[in-house]
Parts: structure tokens; C-alpha cells; sequence
């Protein structure tokens, strides 16, 4: 069940005209510092999603409930790496992962906007929803305070295996924010499995945009 009365909020952005047919650089300013976001049209995680700007807004306005320093952060479908870039700037231990044919756009982006910054040196990794998890991420070694994840939930095939990773990841302690546009009814279903799985609230709520930014807690027996 959803708990708690969300915020209604607008995305803010700093928005640059498209640069090119294959590739656009996206300029934001999160946290005091420019961000430039290459992106491209070859694959969706390459393009910037409503839900990373809301979720990265977010974090930026309510530093004290959320205090990502030194925390260690694991990002989900990290795409062009903007709410990942987010988080090191505020301060966490960021692991940004997603499919192998988006990691080079998404080191790119990272390393882009990280590397002349006084901060913990993010990390990019693979990481296919279900495949390898315990192989790649042993429980033994791994534990994350923070899962983040942007509007990973659209008409794909993959909702179960994701849905997977996410129960895998959290643990006691751990703290999944979720920031998706909902359109389709798999959208909601996706939501109704959530909250049967977690401690569910509803942060906030962009309705110009469609989004809604969860945050979700693993339910303690």
C-alpha cells in the first residue's frame, strides 16, 4: 500500500536546441555544477527521460532527507548517466550500470563531468535485469544504501527480470528510489507488484510530466 501525501512538483530544466540528427548535448545545472549530457537516438537508455530529471531535482531539494554522501549507490538502467553524474556530485559511492551497448555513451557522459571534480570516482558497470546477479554482485560483497532507478518501466519485455533485480538488491537498509512517466496500464501493474513487495510511499508528483517518484523499503518481519 502507498503511504503519505505527495509532493506536487515541476521539473526544472535548463534546455539547449538539438545539435545534430545522432547526437545532442543536453545541458543541465544540478547542485551548482553544469552538466553536459551527450545523448543518442540509436538506443532508448541514450536519450535523457523525464523521470531522471525529476528524481535528480529531487535529491538536489531535499539533501537533509536524503543524504547521499559517502553513501554507496547503485543506479539501474543508468542511461545517459545524469542522475548518476547527480549523486557523485552530492557526495556518493556511485556504481552506474546498465546493458553493454549503452556503456560507452554512459562512461563517456560520467567521466565527462566527474573527472575534474573533488568527489568518490564513480564506477560503470554491465548489468542485464536478472542475468548474473549473483555472480556479478554477490550479496557477500555488495550492498547498496540506495538503489535509484528512472523510468525503467515501459512497454518491454523485461518488467519480471527487473522487477527481480530490484528484490535482489534490496536489503534491510536499503532505500529504492523509483521516478517513472506512467502511460501504459503494465505501467501500473508494475507499481500494484511493488507495492505487494515493499513498504511503498509516494514522494512526489510531476503532473505535467506524468511522473511519480517512489520511494520503496523492504518490509521487515
Amino acid at each position: 500500500s502507498l503511504t503519505g501525501s505527495p509532493v506536487t512538483l515541476k521539473i526544472l530544466q535548463n534546455w539547449v536546441p538539438r545539435v545534430s540528427h545522432y547526437f545532442d548535448k543536453e545541458h543541465y545545472i544540478y547542485v551548482g555544477h553544469q552538466i553536459v549530457i551527450q545523448e543518442s537516438i540509436e538506443h532508448f537508455g541514450a536519450v535523457v527521460w523525464p523521470g531522471a530529471l525529476a528524481l535528480s531535482q529531487y535529491l538536489e531539494s531535499n539533501q537533509e532527507q536524503f543524504n547521499l554522501k559517502d553513501k554507496k549507490v547503485l543506479e539501474i538502467g543508468a542511461g545517459t548517466g545524469l542522475l548518476s553524474i547527480v549523486a557523485c556530485i552530492l557526495g556518493a559511492h556511485v556504481t552506474a550500470t546498465d546493458l553493454p551497448e549503452v556503456l560507452d555513451n554512459l562512461s563517456y557522459n560520467i567521466s565527462r563531468n566527474t573527472q575534474n571534480l573533488n568527489m568518490h570516482k564513480p564506477e560503470v558497470r554491465k548489468l542485464v535485469w536478472g542475468e548474473g546477479l549473483n555472480e556479478d554482485f554477490p550479496v557477500t560483497t555488495y550492498h547498496y544504501d540506495f538503489i535509484l532507478a528512472t523510468d525503467v518501466v515501459y512497454h518491454h519485455g523485461a518488467l519480471d527480470s527487473l522487477l527481480a533485480t530490484m528484490v535482489y538488491f534490496c536489503k534491510p537498509g536499503t532505500v529504492l528510489l523509483w521516478a517513472n512517466k506512467f502511460r501504459f496500464t503494465t505501467d501500473y501493474e508494475f507499481l500494484e507488484k511493488v507495492c505487494n513487495l515493499f513498504n511503498t510511499t509516494i514522494l512526489a508528483e510531476f503532473p505535467e510530466s506524468n511522473v511519480k517518484l517512489l520511494k520503496a523499503t523492504v518490509r521487515e518481519n
